[in-house]
């Protein structure tokens, strides 16, 4: 029987297919050839975002660019400028004044619990700020780290010390209208900007510390001179549940919703992220959890 070109070039292709199952026991299929992609998570959060820390590549948008409301998470930039001031001492002891306070009381914002009278240290107002998430301590550094003869003044240029800092990263579609992101309307960010913040900040050696940080005591000095323990607890539930965590900051609010700045690092390779308006605290985890692990699946 004559075989044509065409027969010839079939019977060779079931040739070298049978090949393949012969020496490995399975069909060479693209399914089987290649490795398949990490499948892109869908989350609740409105906005989200994750980079590689090490080369800056995107690695996860959704709606990462629109701007929103960041309730807490605008701490990070408070920290951020404190931790850039010229000479800063950390031991530096700053009173706590009954203006710190009444803002708490006013505002029904979340608190390191502050006593007036005591005399905190920079460091310890940072870790009251950054892990209870202490809007009387990010006053207290805004009062402390601003410029000017009065207390609303020095409160004006500190903020106006984020926005300088905000610009000179390259965060181009956030602006902030407080220390603590109990603003008066016109204090956002975006998921890419946070992160690219975040990215920065995690580049002090204090502030690694001190965001990583689960819980603290801390030892204040009293009015009387006498001592008092502070116990602060960090709100970041990645930190003992998602391995690898760095931290790195919730927030939350009426507007801001449900939100969680994120860092994470394995195999010495670090993923940092933001997720903005999610729709639960128990959500903003899950959705900081599926984006870490799809980072480092990439």
């Amino acid at each position: 029987m004559r075989i044509g070109i065409a027969g010839t070039r079939r019977a060779a292709t079931v040739v070298l297919a049978s090949g393949a199952v012969l020496a490995t026991g399975v069909a060479a299929t693209p399914a089987t050839a290649v490795t398949v992609a990490a499948k892109k998570p869908s989350i609740t959060a409105k906005g989200g975002y994750v980079m590689n820390s090490g080369t800056g590549k995107s690695l996860y948008t959704k709606a990462a660019d629109t701007r929103r409301s960041t309730g807490s998470t605008t701490k990070i930039m408070t920290a951020r400028v404190v931790l850039a001031q010229r000479n800063l001492n950390l031991n530096r002891k700053v009173k706590i004044q009954k203006a710190y306070s009444d803002y708490i009381v006013r505002n029904t914002a979340s608190s390191a619990r502050l006593i007036v009278g005591d005399k905190v240290t920079v460091r310890q107002l940072l870790y009251g700020m950054m892990l209870p998430s202490g809007c009387d301590a990010a006053y207290a550094l805004a009062d402390t780290f601003g410029n000017g003869s009065s207390r609303s003044a020095r409160v004006k240029s500190f903020i106006g010390k984020m926005n300088t800092t905000a610009r000179s990263l390259g965060m181009t579609n956030t602006h902030f209208d407080s220390f603590d992101g109990i603003g008066k309307g016109s204090n956002y960010s975006t998921p890419r900007d946070l992160t690219k913040l975040t990215r920065d900040a995690m580049k002090n050696a204090t502030f690694r510390s001190i965001v990583a940080t689960r819980s603290t005591k801390q030892r204040t000095v009293t009015r009387s001179g006498g001592y008092r323990t502070m116990n602060w607890t960090n709100t970041n539930p990645l930190l003992g549940t998602y391995s690898g965590a760095l931290g790195v900051k919730t927030g939350s609010g009426p507007e801001a919703k449900y939100c969680l700045v994120f860092a994470a690092k394995r195999g010495g390779k670090t993923v940092i992220g933001t997720v903005l308006a999610s729709s639960s605290s128990a959500n903003r985890t899950k959705d900081a959890k599926k984006l870490l692990s799809y980072g480092f699946a990439r």
